[in-house]
């Protein structure tokens, strides 16, 4: 049996269309940072955007991040993602597996026309100036962690709690919304694209 396709959904589509006519932001490409609360949907929505794109690269925050540096990794993008892209160079990263509690093998990420970069954390004021477009899933926190935890597991429950104060102490010294070019509201039947506070007179 195979995987019925996503449909198509219009409101993705034509933002992708929108974001390749963008210049670019790092070096040839257009970074587009998706961030919001874990749990808000950030990943499947990146999916669905890069699809859109025509099979756009994806960079995970999650193989960024450790346990030990949930949000301290900010130096560890800029040598091994942002610093190669700028030179019009291939990246070179070293996913983290959270099960093993170390890096795997190294991946390469070419200087595509269109990179899409989501995680908590893909707006932080250091990656901004890169960034060719900011979105911010639209979800309440508490709603976010509550469908996480649920996708988690209880075998996840301990982390959670360390998690859930980390996010609010990190987004507390290091906002990303009130930047956002554009809010992601999901819904059930796709994606309604606003736009964000930096955008609305």
């Amino acid at each position: 049996m195979h995987a019925s396709p996503t449909p198509a959904d219009p409101a993705v589509d034509d933002l992708a269309a929108r974001l390749r006519l963008l210049p670019p932001s790092c070096g040839p490409v257009r970074l587009i940072g998706v961030d919001g609360h874990a749990g808000s949907g950030k990943s499947t929505f990146a999916g669905r955007l890069a699809d859109a794109l025509g099979g756009a690269p994806v960079l995970h925050l999650d193989d960024i991040a450790t346990h030990e540096e949930l949000f301290a990794w900010t130096t560890r993008l800029w040598d091994q993602v942002i610093e190669p892209l700028r030179r019009g160079e291939s990246a070179r990263y070293a996913p983290y597996d959270w099960s093993e509690r170390g890096f795997g093998p190294a991946r390469v990420l070419p200087p595509a026309p269109v990179i899409v970069v989501e995680g908590v954390g893909a707006g932080r004021r250091a990656l901004r100036p890169h960034l060719a477009r900011l979105m911010w899933m639209e979800l309440p926190d508490e709603e976010a962690w509550a469908r996480g935890q649920a996708r988690d597991g209880a075998e996840q429950s301990d982390f959670w709690v360390g998690w859930v104060k980390a996010e609010r102490r990190h987004f507390a010294e290091d906002p990303s919304r009130p930047f956002a070019d554009l809010l992601i509201r999901p819904g059930h039947m796709g994606y309604e694209v606003l736009r964000g506070p930096v955008t609305t007179p």
